[in-house]
Parts: structure tokens; sequence; C-alpha cells
């Protein structure tokens, strides 16, 4: 008896390793934001990466743009004594048949008064287009957020 073969390409199959490996690349890129590495976390995009919010007129475009609005909102948060800790969850992470992978998931972000209390900050939707570079690690290389209070 003959079987039909798998038609999907490898790439395009979503597997449990590759949950884990996005799960991990969000893990790692949230804790450089967070530790205020901006040029470490803006080297987790792509050279030419977007990424839109919608409290800005339009995107941010590149690392050299993303290091240096990351690095200006850090100096504000530390002149207003505030911390962020941003966690990312519900991934639905959705390989394409080019070999980038889609990922959708909820970001919560909170802030802290540096020696009080904590809040949440904000509620947002991010999406992402993940490609992957020269040696195989992801890549972001689209972020788009939308937040929940002004959708």
């Amino acid at each position: 008896m003959t079987t039909a073969p798998d038609l999907a390409p490898e790439a395009t199959a979503w597997s449990a390793a590759l949950h884990a490996e996005v799960q991990q690349f969000y893990a790692h890129q949230m804790q450089l934001l967070d530790l205020a590495e901006a040029q470490s976390w803006a080297d987790t995009f792509t050279e030419d990466a977007t990424f839109a919010v919608p409290t800005l007129p339009e995107p941010v475009r590149g690392r050299a743009g993303l290091a240096a609005a990351t690095t200006r909102s850090h100096a504000e948060l530390a002149a207003a004594g505030q911390r962020h800790r941003h966690f990312l969850g519900m991934l639905d992470v959705r390989p394409r048949p080019d070999g980038a992978v889609d990922v959708r998931s909820y970001a919560i972000v909170y802030v802290s008064d540096i020696g009080g209390a904590s809040r949440v900050h904000r509620v947002c939707v991010c999406e992402d287009v993940l490609v992957r570079d020269a040696d195989g690690g992801l890549k972001v290389s689209a972020r788009t957020v939308t937040r929940d209070d002004l959708a």
C-alpha cells in the first residue's frame, strides 16, 4: 500500500520545538529591554525592522532608531523614578511557507515606582513577523503593537 507524501514543507509546520524557541526568544528579548540594554535589544531585530505603536505618528525604523527610542524611554523612566517590566504570553506561533513566522501575543507592561507600588501600566497585543538570520537565530522584522485602551 502506498501513502500520499506529506506535501507540507517542514518549515511551515508548527512544532513544540519552534514554539519553545519563540518563547525563549521573547523571554530573552524582554529581559534585554527591561534591563535597559538598548543596543542588545535592538540587535534582536533585523537591520531594516519596523516597530509600530499607536503612540507614535509613524513606525520606528531600523536598529539605530530602535536603540535610540529605547534609550530615551529608559532615561524618561529613570527621571520619573519608575521601572517597566514586560510580560509576553499566550503566544500564537504560525510558521509561513516562506520560512518566516507570524506570532501574535498578549503583552502586559507593569510599572513600578522605585521603592513603591507596582501596577499594570498597559495591556497590548503584539504582532510580529520573525525571520531567521544568517546563523539561524530569530529576529523581528516587523512588530505592530496595539493597546487595549486605545482600540
